[in-house]
């Protein structure tokens, strides 16, 4: 197997409780401003919402829908800066339906989130040749 990158680090955790009508997205990288990180991760979040906007695979635009939806997944690498977040949830059905996390997701009842943080890496987002996506870059944290 090759890496493209490989890099260990130490972790520290966080708990947060978002309340209705917060946009999940937004308040994400707000904590993570707030609190300077440089390698956020998503270890687990349940909860809630009362709107989605997901962009869905191979699409340029989100998709926003008015109803309630249960948080199944958030999952992605984030900073203060950037971040790449993807996000399942099911509707009253329990039909289920995943994707890129946008703004405009609203909180229903609570969404429950822990964090990660790799204290000793840096996340950066940089433009990747191969498609000229914005990728994850992991490097050294600068002291």
């Amino acid at each position: 197997m090759s890496l493209a990158q490989q890099l260990s680090s130490k972790s520290s955790f966080f708990t947060i409780r978002l309340k209705p009508h917060q946009d999940l997205k937004k308040e994400l990288m707000a904590f993570a401003a707030k609190e300077k990180l440089k390698a956020g991760f998503i270890v687990t979040c349940v909860g809630s919402l009362e709107q989605s906007n997901l962009r869905f695979a191979n699409q340029p635009a989100g998709t926003l829908r008015k109803d309630h939806f249960e948080i199944l997944s958030l999952a992605g690498t984030f900073s203060d800066t950037s971040a790449h977040l993807h996000l399942s949830l099911a509707d009253s059905t329990g039909a289920t339906m995943g994707g890129h996390l946008l703004d405009d997701n609203l909180i229903y009842t609570t969404a429950e989130i822990v964090i990660g943080e790799l204290t000793d890496i840096q996340f950066e987002h940089e433009k990747d040749s191969t498609y000229g996506y914005h990728e994850l870059s992991v490097k050294k944290r600068k002291k």
